[in-house]
């Protein structure tokens, strides 16, 4: 896996969470087609542009959904 697979991967995962619910991991697996490795590194790269947060109000349960910054000029 390379980081071009990482960033298409990605948008892949950035994709299935511009719905604007919450997913949980294995949810997000599920409906992604990624193994645990590729969606781990593809929630990574989403997390480190700041484009996802995460819900860990349940440890059992953590959820990831769209971080939406908006400015206005």
């Amino acid at each position: 896996m390379d980081k071009h697979e990482i960033g298409a991967n990605a948008g892949k995962v950035w994709h299935l969470l511009s719905n604007n619910t919450k997913w949980d991991i294995k949810k997000l697996e599920e409906a992604s087609g990624l193994n645990d490795i590729e969606l781990f590194a593809a929630i990574g790269w989403l997390a480190r542009e700041n484009k996802i947060d995460f819900d860990t109000s349940d440890p059992d349960n953590i959820q990831v959904y769209l971080y939406v910054n908006v400015f206005f000029g």
